[in-house]
């Protein structure tokens, strides 16, 4: 019985023979590429974005935490770095890509 069973199972699942075509086969994989990039590749280019602007926006005075929990205030901004003074006369040079927020910035004098 459970021979019969199993053997009538699987002329059920064989393929059928209309042939689905290559665009039916395709679909399922585009579909799934397309929620991927909506929901991980998007937002997390975004996010780039806006940490890169962030860090573009640095100027001397701004106090800042590194993503390794440094606090610090900038006080000198070059290409791809920046100097941080973290203690009184100690200062050292971060890339810009190691600040992880601004905790606040120096105001514009007018």
């Amino acid at each position: 019985m459970i021979i019969t069973s199993f053997s009538s199972f699987l002329q059920q699942a064989q393929p059928s023979p209309r042939g689905g075509g290559f665009i039916s086969v395709l679909i399922p994989f585009i579909l799934v590429f397309v929620i991927f990039y909506l929901l991980i590749i998007m937002p997390s280019r975004k996010k780039q974005k806006r940490h890169q602007q962030m860090v573009e926006e640095l100027k001397p005075g701004d106090k800042v935490v590194t993503s390794g929990g440094i606090y610090g205030t900038v006080m000198g901004v070059q290409k791809d770095k920046i100097e941080l003074k973290i203690a009184a006369n100690v200062k050292i040079d971060i890339t810009k890509n190691a600040v992880g927020a601004i905790l606040s910035q120096k105001k514009p004098e007018k």
